[in-house]
């Protein structure tokens, strides 16, 4: 394992573990959900370098695309929950609440 593939798998799994441990406030989430978005993009953006592939690859145009709209999404919701809730705690977002 090269030093490039453990620094990809450790960043995705630091980020994932820091989603899992650290839920308390939305922002902390939408950060870590970033970092593992950045993780992939990089790590596909790599990946025909290393595979001396020529081909060029769609996937992660496609990825910083799904990242960007998922970073709006989650901006909205913080701004919705802030307004609404007064908060950005994740408990204030109960999905059986109206």
């Amino acid at each position: 394992m090269t030093f490039l593939h453990l620094s990809f798998y450790s960043s995705f799994t630091l980020s994932s573990l820091g989603l899992a441990f650290h839920r308390t406030h939305l922002i902390s989430a939408l950060l870590c959900l970033e970092s593992m978005m950045l993780a992939l993009y990089i790590a596909l953006t790599t990946w025909p370098i290393q595979n001396h592939s020529t081909t060029p690859t769609l996937m992660p145009i496609l990825m910083l695309a799904y990242s960007a709209c998922e970073a709006g999404t989650g901006l909205a919701i913080l701004v919705a929950s802030s307004r609404t809730h007064g908060s950005d705690h994740l408990h204030n977002l109960n999905a059986l609440q109206c």
